[in-house]
């Protein structure tokens, strides 16, 4: 698994836990789920607005979890898309 692979990955999991209640996040699973990106740059330039806002609001919490519970490689993979948002 390369490097994008994970990130990717990291953020597929993630947003795992957010396709029942959110069609935002079933959405942007639905994305990674079928794209092929190549970066995660690339994946982020698909995402529109409103998109953009619920990941800036879950991974912001999702960082700070991992945080607590001392995750450090999901606080690195969550924050590699996480600054691509801005």
């Amino acid at each position: 698994m390369n490097v994008l692979d994970k990130t990717l990955g990291y953020l597929k999991e993630t947003l795992s836990n957010y396709t029942d209640d959110h069609s935002e996040g079933r959405q942007i699973y639905q994305k990674l789920a079928t794209g092929n990106f190549k970066t995660e740059g690339a994946f982020v330039r698909t995402l529109n607005e409103k998109e953009i806002d619920f990941l800036n609001h879950i991974l912001h919490a999702e960082i700070n979890y991992a945080q607590d519970v001392q995750d450090d490689q999901r606080v690195y993979e969550l924050n590699e898309v996480y600054e691509l948002l801005f």
